[in-house]
């Protein structure tokens, strides 16, 4: 760890210069280090000498302005705080967008591996339930608008498309056309349900973590970014939408696999814009090209035509 004035990079310079701004944190011994996996922002941990605590300081990535509210951001956490499945924040410093949790002694990012436990699956399910079941938030920021939003960064930055460009977007239309014309629900989403945003602890109990992609969204498109992260088995899969529907019906399977394609479409435009932008050591091109790979596959799925039919 290294000591308040020893910042040389110009992110160690950017969180000393975020340091000093805490009235709480001043005339006090300041430690810090970076915390890995973050591919959207620079995220460090904070011990606080005369506090005898460690902080979670979240500062925003170069661009991440082009599709992160966030105003939302804040809202989403301080709600999922409220459920108990959350981490109260810190402090937030709204001309940067910075967010400061209190630091999780004694909680881990999960990993895929963890996923296939049952009981983890389950209490993760739950965390989500209680988050859909909060008040809505202050943005309305479904999955086909986040689509279109970064469609137009990337022609704005002239970044580069797949050859087949046309063609998978004449698919996300036609699912579009599907969802809308059947009808679709809102609640608050975290819209970023990949393994490392579910904390866990020696017992399995689950946080959730990181709301910056947050918006009121359908709950469909929640769970299927999840199951889609998780590469859950079709049986797992409807385990999970019996225990939060109530029930297994065509039409529900239908949208969670219209929206795992949507999802996979969502986030590859998106590695292409943070490509583009982005100054963090992350293979955004591999990880778009991996993201469209998965998006083809369920688009060429024979069952396509059948699931823009259930909806």
């Amino acid at each position: 760890m290294k000591a308040m004035g020893e910042g040389v990079t110009e992110d160690e310079c950017r969180l000393e210069s975020v340091m000093r701004r805490i009235p709480a944190w001043q005339d006090s011994p300041l430690r810090y280090a970076p915390v890995g996996g973050g591919i959207s922002n620079a995220n460090w941990r904070v011990d606080v000498e005369r506090l005898g605590a460690s902080y979670f300081c979240k500062i925003p990535g170069a661009g991440t302005e082009m599709f992160i509210d966030r105003r939302t951001a804040l809202d989403a956490s301080v709600k999922a705080a409220a459920t108990g499945y959350g981490v109260p924040v810190y402090a937030f410093l709204e001309d940067c967008g910075v967010q400061i949790f209190d630091f999780m002694q004694g909680w881990r990012a999960s990993s895929n591996r963890d996923f296939l436990s049952r009981d983890v699956r389950h209490n993760a399910l739950q965390a989500l339930q209680a988050f859909h079941r909060q008040p809505l938030l202050a943005q309305d920021k479904t999955v086909f608008d986040m689509i279109d939003e970064h469609d137009a960064q990337v022609a704005a930055l002239q970044a580069r498309v797949p050859p087949d460009h046309a063609w998978l977007h004449a698919r996300y239309r036609a699912a579009r056309a599907a969802l809308e014309a059947a009808g679709t629900t809102s609640c608050p989403c975290m819209n970023d349900t990949l393994a490392g945003n579910f904390m866990l602890d020696a017992h399995g109990a689950i946080r959730l973590v990181d709301f910056e992609y947050a918006s009121n969204n359908d709950p469909h498109y929640e769970l299927a970014l999840w199951f889609g992260e998780m590469f859950f088995e079709e049986a797992v899969e409807h385990e999970l939408i019996e225990a939060y529907f109530g029930a297994v019906t065509p039409a529900t399977v239908a949208r969670i696999a219209l929206n795992k394609a949507l999802a996979d479409l969502k986030w590859s435009t998106w590695a292409m814009v943070q490509r583009a932008m982005s100054t963090i050591d992350f293979d955004y091109y591999k990880y778009g090209i991996w993201k469209h790979m998965r998006a083809r596959g369920l688009m060429r799925d024979p069952r396509w035509d059948g699931w823009l039919r259930q909806v």
